[in-house]
């Protein structure tokens, strides 16, 4: 991949004005009926779908499903050809929403984003002013971009277990898969509040790196495992994050303590997981589904507000795994299947 220095992040001031015909490069994944070719182009605004806000990308971040679009028979890309990149953060160029004006850093990210229309890896991007957020004060577009799609479901789920009544200080909190882009938010902004967080993961040599996010502790994903001859587990967890579904969220569930939650947004461990009825109706235990494509959009800026104040930007900083311009991308989507990629690492589209 191609490695470049971050420069400064850039101030909010208005763009220079574009021609709808003025090309600009883009990473497109196109699908035929047997394969799926990607690679850097160009693009002019009239390509771009409509909307009322065009933004000026200057930053975007790889998730999982911008990797999935890429392989052949996938169920995630619903267009072809497609500009992936589920995230997009940036400055307002044009705006025909009146809450919105030239030279706001907004961030945009989930509905149909990088799935059913063009995302942020390009150096523009034309979104519905509805799917749009003005970055709080404080946050500077590079940070936006870091937490993006990650930070906010590390963000929503760790919200939703307070509103089933998770509060620091009623005991640990777990979170799987916690050297990834979700779990690695999710561990940094956990501690920020004061929560006493276990970090569950796969890869032995990222103990330190959580250990610096905040973890109280670093535990394997076999110290998850719950004797299958028992119906139920110790009750170790005043809640839970899980970033990796299958066997580890039958687990974590066995292993709530009374009246706990489990906020479950991944599916790296697999899609299905088997569970009795016991966690439920024993234990009083939750499952909360956390959906970031169609949260509402004042949930969405709300949480976000949250975020940008709880979390501090050395620690945010501490998530990037590397940046990448559009030249490096392809083995980057590629490192993101294969689980190769500790925490976020950064796009830059305009090259």
């Amino acid at each position: 991949m191609t490695l470049i220095p971050p420069p400064p992040d850039p101030a909010a001031e208005d763009s220079p004005a574009v021609s709808a015909h003025d090309p600009f490069p883009a990473f497109i994944v196109t699908t035929t009926a047997d394969r799926v070719v990607v690679g850097v182009s160009t693009l002019v605004l009239d390509g771009l779908p409509p909307g009322e806000v065009l933004v000026e990308v200057q930053w975007s971040a790889v998730n999982y499903k911008d990797g999935m679009v890429t392989r052949p028979g996938n169920r995630v890309a619903r267009t072809s050809p497609l500009i992936p990149g589920v995230d997009l953060v940036g400055a307002v160029v044009t705006s025909d929403d009146p809450d919105f004006a030239p030279g706001d850093l907004v961030i945009a990210h989930g509905y149909d984003i990088g799935i059913a229309r063009h995302g942020g890896f390009a150096r523009f991007a034309r979104v519905p002013a509805s799917w749009v957020v003005r970055l709080p004060d404080g946050l500077t577009a590079r940070r936006a971009a870091i937490l993006g799609t990650a930070g906010f479901t590390a963000a929503l789920s760790l919200h939703r277990l307070e509103q089933h009544g998770l509060r620091p200080g009623t005991g640990p909190v777990l979170v799987t898969g916690a050297s990834g882009g979700v779990g690695g938010v999710a561990v940094a902004l956990a501690a920020a509040m004061g929560y006493e967080v276990v970090a569950s993961t796969g890869r032995a040599g990222e103990r330190e790196y959580l250990l610096n996010l905040g973890a109280a502790e670093v535990i394997g994903r076999e110290d998850l495992i719950v004797d299958p001859a028992r119906t139920l587990g110790p009750e170790h967890w005043s809640g839970a994050i899980d970033c990796v579904g299958g066997a580890t969220l039958s687990a974590v569930l066995r292993t709530l303590r009374y009246g706990a939650a489990v906020a479950a947004s991944g599916l790296t461990g697999g899609a299905t997981f088997e569970s009795s009825v016991y966690p439920f109706i024993v234990r009083d235990a939750a499952l909360l589904g956390i959906d970031t494509v169609l949260t509402p959009i004042e949930e969405r800026r709300g949480v976000w507000a949250e975020l940008a104040g709880c979390i501090s930007g050395d620690t945010v900083d501490a998530l990037v795994a590397g940046e990448v311009d559009l030249s490096g991308l392809a083995p980057v989507l590629d490192d993101i299947l294969a689980g190769r990629i500790r925490g976020r690492m950064l796009v830059r589209p305009e090259a």
